[in-house]
């Protein structure tokens, strides 16, 4: 396709991307009318202006409010004291900066060889998938929380782990999950990474402790340990492990506890080879599967997590299996079997998700950049298209340092790589300002819905 080497058939091509994922996103997926983001800015709003309780607050007409530990309604009381629409432009803004600050830190050094051309599929591609969008659309913190994760390892990486651990510090605080990259760090006896990252997270729950007593005892002896306060295990949209056992009919926790130790079996000798090869990034990544996996409610929008995942993939020489996955993951799939689960297609089907981040934790490449690179040189000296939106997403995210970074490389004894591998060392109502929410919040077909839409709990 000759038209693809001048700027012209680029663009053509590009508006063309563009008009096709506006439509996908106005038909399929869906948005979710900023619905989380109004579980935050009620339960702030109510706390801060009417002396209600952080965890007694609930969206009007549904059995939906705050489940982040007590840090979390401490961090977003900014919202207290601006609109509505005032949030959701914010909301908006760190969500886009954050996935700026993701894709800049898996894209490695090499970034800038892409051009506008590259980005501008990277955009489409992004747009199309599901976790992604939902996280935008909801008004979701998952993008942030993996920002300040990558971070930590961008500086673990790079030489810079002065102030290593403050992000992955700061996220277990907001939210749980990303607690596991503190084991992480002790696993890879960064010793100091790990005791700044306890020390923070300590820091953060001490601090909200102090300024909301109450809502601390209430969430640590019991919200953390009342699942059904997040939404039925069995959902569809729980993409984790226990949440293909609920489908199943299995609810009993030593059967769930039994899968988890496995999982963190295989994530320590998984993790632990990234880690002697210096593969900070596959390390990283296994990690945030494996968080996935174990936790034991994992929504689809939660699943940002595996980004850094199809980043590594295309690094090992394997974009079209990035591709395929990436855009399974595009699909929604999942909700075909939203009001029925049972028999092996819903066995299969409605797990989805999980298959495809258990796929990832087993086989995920650890230690293997001579084969991306290859691959990457190409596509910077060429200006044909990847072989779908996915794959060029994905590409676009995991370039590789030149053949001068592999040479500084070996005269200084580090090992070069992408990403996270670069320079390794060895209103008074708060409902006023919206629209009242309906048992589905969502603006359309419930099947649709990654959160919205959950029954309420049994």
């Amino acid at each position: 396709m000759r038209t693809l080497h001048t700027d012209r058939g680029r663009l053509l091509l590009v508006l063309t991307l563009v008009a096709t994922v506006t439509v996908f996103t106005a038909t399929v997926p869906l948005l979710r009318d900023w619905f989380d983001l109004r579980v935050y800015y009620g339960t702030v709003h109510t706390w801060l202006h009417h002396g209600g309780r952080i965890y007694d607050y609930q969206v009007p007409g549904t059995t939906y409010g705050f489940t982040y530990p007590p840090f979390a309604a401490v961090s977003m009381a900014p919202m207290a004291y601006v609109g509505l629409g005032t949030a959701i432009v914010g909301a908006l803004v760190l969500n886009l900066a954050a996935l700026g600050v993701v894709l800049r830190i898996l894209a490695g050094p090499g970034w800038r060889r892409y051009g506008w051309f590259g980005w501008a599929l990277v955009a489409c591609g992004l747009a199309l998938f599901e976790p992604l969008r939902d996280t935008f659309s909801f008004g979701q913190v998952n993008l942030l929380l993996l920002a300040l994760v990558l971070g930590d390892g961008w500086l673990l990486s790079t030489g810079r782990g002065r102030w290593a651990g403050v992000g992955i510090g700061l996220a277990a605080a907001i939210k749980l999950t990303p607690a596991l990259f503190i084991a992480l760090l002790l696993l890879a006896r960064r010793w100091k990474a790990a005791a700044v990252a306890t020390a923070v997270a300590l820091g953060a729950t001490g601090l909200a402790a102090l300024v909301v007593p109450d809502a601390s005892k209430f969430y640590w002896t019991d919200a953390l340990w009342d699942t059904t306060r997040v939404g039925r295990l069995d959902y569809v949209s729980n993409q984790s492990l226990q949440g293909v056992l609920a489908r199943l009919g299995e609810t009993g926790r030593p059967l769930w506890a039994t899968v988890v130790v496995l999982v963190l079996a295989v994530w320590v000798v998984r993790a632990r080879r990234a880690i002697v090869v210096g593969d900070w990034t596959a390390a990283f990544a296994l990690t945030g599967l494996t968080a996935c996996l174990i936790s034991p409610i994992t929504w689809v929008h939660h699943l940002v997590w595996l980004l850094p995942a199809f980043a590594v993939l295309v690094r090992a020489g394997h974009p079209r299996i990035a591709g395929a996955l990436y855009a399974v993951m595009c699909t929604s799939v999942v909700w075909l079997w939203f009001d029925d689960s049972s028999g092996i297609d819903g066995f299969l089907g409605s797990n989805t998700y999980t298959w495809v981040t258990l796929g990832l934790l087993l086989w995920l490449p650890t230690g293997q950049t001579g084969g991306s690179r290859l691959i990457l040189n190409r596509i910077a000296a060429t200006t044909a298209p990847a072989p779908s939106t996915a794959a060029a997403t994905i590409a676009a995210v995991s370039a590789q340092p030149g053949p001068s970074s592999a040479t500084a490389a070996a005269a200084t004894g580090t090992a070069a790589g992408p990403g996270l591998g670069v320079a390794r060392n060895a209103s008074s109502d708060p409902t006023g300002s919206t629209r009242p929410a309906a048992a589905n919040p969502q603006s359309s077909s419930s099947r649709a819905s990654s959160y919205t839409v959950k029954p309420p709990p049994a």
